[in-house]
């Protein structure tokens, strides 16, 4: 059965190599060839598409008039300078000579001629499928390009059954990254999951919070703002109104200017537009038609730097434009190159052989040479830099699957499969910049901020910020924005502003950023004294116990120990702010987790305090060896070290599969849309809560043995008081959280998480304080040496 499906993709695509070559036999122009040991392709938009509609399945001619394409032209000459720059080294490839194939895929069509083309047999028009496609000995090991997500996933889904490694240096869909459907891939462009990130991160950062999202038709526009959408809502942002450009707008048609009126009728300030460059100057020049302006727009990175967009007429008054950008690096020499290229007699407008390739490598109906160089613009200068990266990551692969770092290469017959292992795994420095692959296939690196300023005649493009991957961070410099306002103040881009202290959102409409603000009703507002009062007590009685350190009071409390007691009590507190305000992806894990391992500290501390107690007055007379080896081995510390480790541990467990996130539920009340987190039922929680209470039993079990302790050593009552209210607050909280499951739920567990810490606070450190501050006279040693001997005569007479 596989013989038969071989046999029939085999006969397909020998079917579509005889349409796309039209069975003739051709030549190729020397500007767009050249031989080498190996060969590797490259696929570039050396002319623009031509958007009228086709009847007949013929391959596009790239050669038309007033379509020649900058931008890829300088793709082109950046991987012919690559390539003879790595034939001329003597380090990378030593006595091995690249050679390439070079094609304009100027259409969907002509990208799939180029393709087949790649794949066919060297001197052939025929594309053989072996047995097993991977041994298969295609013209090319491997491939440059080409631009768009569009003609690349055309091209992948060809190459991948080959197994023949495709590089792209413009292509950043996230579908790409999917290494099952493309397992040839990769690309020295950031993936659009990170653009997507960072672009989320640029709006938090000036508060945008209410915005508008536009895109253009294809994989590239719509699956971006639909990540973006996914994104930016998880973060409580909301689209107010999104739309996708289609391939068929023309400025100021029947469909931009319904377009422009919904936007405009959003009232959002700021617009994100997800486009591809084409689609984006037809969506400009109808926002100038529909004099859009006063407006902040955020550039995805196809467009953010291109002057086919800041060329459009009028563009000046739109408003504001930031956008994500790659890192502008300059490839040393290109520009001479290029100026000697044009320099050098390339010929004139002649008439072709009939069937005979042109300087396009594709079939045309004149041959003709490129005779003057455009201009190298920042976005060219960035996927010119990309495409040579391209080129460099697939020789330093060859030349590592070669064996050349001996000094001398191996040569030899190479399958496309054995170099795709190689590049997946390079690691080198190209001018000072590392290069390297993740395991999807994407490169490591970010992006550049930038932002537009008008500068007389034109825009400029400045770079104002960075960021990071692994985690996506953002570094902006915001002074050296220009903001279209007055003073140039940040434009501010809500539904509702925020309401005052005493107030309660309530949500009118569909998105949850469109508000009104109304009075709390009595006895429902919790605002955040009582948890920021426990921090300022917590602290005053941090400082008090440092003065007094030296004091027997502090020293049979704990010591320095009651310093991490305390400090666990306060970031136990700390997380509860957690609760207030709507819920986030961070006060999710921080809120829960962070009073759970701040509890689990404390009653470690607790725990071992009094069972040492206990073991000192009662049992180090009668197991020395013991005692003397827990005092010279830190027993104690250990005990807390090894205690508190488990909970870090339950809690990375509880994180990492039952991850707390921000949820909404819908259903609870027909009118009311309720914010919670997700870790209220899950296991994780459960395991949290019930390793805290197994350390409350253990300090409840220490403190009550030592009931009849010293009495400036008993601490029996103050402890099982506190424990007391410890789980009469949780009982209460669980019971409640039984029977309702409303919106001031996060209200009751605030309140039982408070009385639970205010009364292990209470009952640990206020009577020492009370003792420190009121009865100093008892806070001396002959006091507690008294208490002591008390105690041992009681002892004895019993």
């Amino acid at each position: 059965m596989l013989l038969w499906e071989t046999y029939l993709v085999s006969l397909q695509l020998s079917l579509s190599c005889c349409w796309a070559f039209n069975c003739q036999s051709t030549t190729s122009s020397p500007d767009f060839s050249l031989p080498g040991d190996y060969l590797v392709a490259g696929l570039f938009p050396l002319h623009s598409d031509y958007p009228g509609v086709r009847r007949r399945p013929t391959v596009t001619f790239c050669d038309r008039s007033n379509n020649f394409n900058g931008h890829g032209y300088h793709l082109f000459q950046a991987v012919r300078f690559g390539i003879e720059e790595i034939n001329n080294s003597t380090t990378l490839l030593p006595n091995v000579t690249l050679g390439y194939q070079l094609y304009d895929v100027c259409s969907e069509s002509a990208n799939v001629y180029a393709t087949l083309s790649i794949l066919s047999t060297l001197g052939t028009h025929r594309v053989e499928i072996p047995g097993n496609p991977a041994h298969s000995s295609p013209m090319t090991l491997a491939v440059i390009g080409p631009d768009t997500t569009t003609h690349v996933t055309t091209t992948a889904a060809l190459l991948s059954p080959f197994l023949v490694p495709l590089v792209s240096y413009d292509a950043s869909s996230v579908i790409l990254s999917m290494k099952r459907r493309y397992p040839s891939f990769l690309r020295t462009i950031p993936s659009d999951e990170l653009q997507v990130e960072i672009l989320v991160l640029l709006l938090q950062r000036f508060g945008w919070v209410w915005i508008s999202m536009v895109g253009s038709e294809g994989d590239y526009g719509q699956l971006g703002v639909q990540a973006l959408e996914g994104r930016a809502t998880q973060q409580g942002i909301c689209v107010a109104f999104k739309d996708i450009v289609p391939f068929s707008a023309r400025p100021g048609d029947e469909r931009m200017q319904s377009m422009m009126r919904h936007l405009a009728q959003a009232g959002t300030t700021v617009v994100v537009v997800f486009s591809g460059r084409q689609l984006a100057r037809v969506f400009f020049e109808s926002v100038v038609l529909a004099n859009l302006t006063a407006k902040v727009w955020i550039a995805s990175e196809d467009w953010s730097i291109s002057r086919h967009i800041s060329s459009v007429p009028g563009i000046q008054g739109i408003g504001s434009v930031l956008g994500v950008s790659i890192p502008q690096r300059l490839v040393p020499g290109l520009k001479e190159f290029e100026e000697a290229y044009v320099r050098a007699d390339k010929g004139t407008l002649g008439p072709c052989p009939r069937g005979s390739w042109c300087g396009s490598n594709q079939v045309c109906r004149e041959c003709w040479a490129f005779t003057e160089m455009p201009r190298l613009g920042k976005f060219s200068m960035s996927s010119a830099y990309n495409a040579y990266q391209a080129v460099y990551a697939v020789a330093h692969g060859l030349h590592q699957l070669l064996g050349c770092g001996s000094g001398a290469c191996a040569g030899g017959r190479v399958h496309p499969w054995q170099l795709l292992e190689h590049i997946r795994k390079v690691n080198f420095l190209l001018h000072k910049h590392n290069v390297i692959f993740k395991d999807n296939g994407d490169p490591l690196g970010g992006y550049d901020i930038i932002a537009w300023e008008w500068n007389g005649p034109e825009w400029t493009f400045r770079v104002i910020g960075s960021s990071t991957s692994s985690p996506a961070r953002l570094d902006i410099n915001t002074t050296k924005i220009q903001w279209h306002g007055k003073d140039n103040q940040v434009p501010k881009s809500v539904c509702s502003s925020d309401c005052l202290e005493g107030h309660q959102r309530v949500v009118w409409g569909f998105h949850h950023c469109c508000f009104e603000c109304v009075p709390c009703e009595a006895g429902t507002f919790l605002n955040k004294s009582a948890n920021t009062l426990l921090l300022v007590v917590v602290a005053g009685t941090a400082g008090l116990f440092a003065w007094h350190l030296d004091t027997p009071v502090v020293k049979s409390a704990g010591g320095r120990l009651c310093f991490l007691m305390l400090g666990s009590l306060a970031g136990g507190s700390l997380g509860l702010y957690g609760f207030f305000g709507e819920p986030t992806w961070p006060t999710c894990l921080l809120r829960q987790g962070l009073f759970a391992l701040g509890f689990a500290i404390f009653l470690s501390c607790l725990t071992i305090r009094s069972f040492q107690l206990v073991f000192i007055f009662k049992f180090s007379a009668k197991v020395p060896t013991f005692f003397r080896a827990w005092v010279q081995n830190h027993g104690a510390g250990l005990f807390v070290v090894i205690s508190s480790t488990v909970q870090l541990l339950i809690c990375l467990i509880w994180f990492a599969v039952w991850t707390p996130l921000p949820t909404r539920e819908y259903q609870r009340f027909p009118q009311l849309v309720v914010l919670d987190c997700t870790e209220a039922n899950s296991l994780g929680f459960m395991l949290a809560f019930a390793y805290n209470g197994l350390l409350s039993v253990s300090a409840f079990a220490c403190s009550y043995l030592g009931k009849d302790l010293p009495e400036n050593y008993n601490e029996a009552k103050c402890v099982t008081f506190s424990l007391l209210l410890n789980f009469v607050s949780w009982i209460a909280f669980f019971t409640v959280a039984s029977v309702y499951q409303g919106q001031y739920l996060p209200a009751v567990n605030v309140l039982a998480a408070l009385s639970c810490l205010s009364g292990d606070f209470s009952g640990y450190f206020l009577p020492k304080c009370y003792v420190i501050l009121c009865r100093p006279e008892l806070n001396s040693t002959e006091h507690f040496q008294a208490s002591i001997q008390d105690y041992t005569r009681r002892c004895g007479s019993t």
